[in-house]
């Protein structure tokens, strides 16, 4: 397999564009993407079986059941730098090692009852946040130890509405390849 063809197995719908200029119009498409995450993924994997939970949406990849716990795992973490920046001048904010979080028992599980139940209340609190965000709050921001500068909550909405987007393609990618990559 080509290193092309890698990356468009691990980045499916492409890589989030960092755009300075967002519209509201954005913001509201973005968040409207969010509160549909949890539904969305639940009717996805509602029928599949343990086998197919396993499977993995490229070479070396998380499976199904993975994807699904990561996101919980990440959407908390989302959520607390929205609070954080909210309540804070343009605080640092503390990365954690998703690849090993991945590899935890609570991860690990093909029972998928608590991460989406999580998923959907996380999100229920989430978007009601968002929706009540004001112009003012949306240009409130965090720093990210990776990133040379500050992340706006608006920028923020967009980069989540994109990874449940993202791992949602991940989890389509997973079934329509029925197992081919384990």
């Amino acid at each position: 397999m080509t290193e092309e063809e890698m990356q468009k197995l691990k980045f499916p719908i492409g890589i989030f564009d960092r755009k300075q200029a967002i519209g509201s119009q954005e913001i509201e498409q973005w968040i409207s993407e969010i509160a549909s995450f949890p539904k969305e993924v639940r009717k996805a994997v509602a029928d599949l079986s343990d086998v197919q939970l396993s499977w993995r949406y490229r070479p070396d990849g998380w499976t199904i059941a993975q994807v699904v716990h990561h996101c919980s795992d990440s959407h908390i973490n989302s959520l607390m730098r929205f609070k954080l920046a909210l309540t804070e001048d343009n605080p640092s904010i503390r990365p954690y090692e998703e690849q090993l979080w991945a590899e935890l028992a609570d991860s690990q599980t093909l029972d998928l009852t608590h991460s989406l139940a999580l998923l959907e209340s996380l999100h229920a609190k989430w978007v009601l946040l968002l929706k009540n965000l004001s112009d003012a709050e949306l240009t409130k921001t965090f720093q990210h130890p990776s990133e040379k500068g500050p992340t706006t909550l608006a920028q923020n909405i967009g980069i989540y509405a994109w990874h449940c987007n993202h791992h949602f393609a991940h989890i389509k990618q997973a079934i329509k390849g029925g197992g081919i990559y384990g």
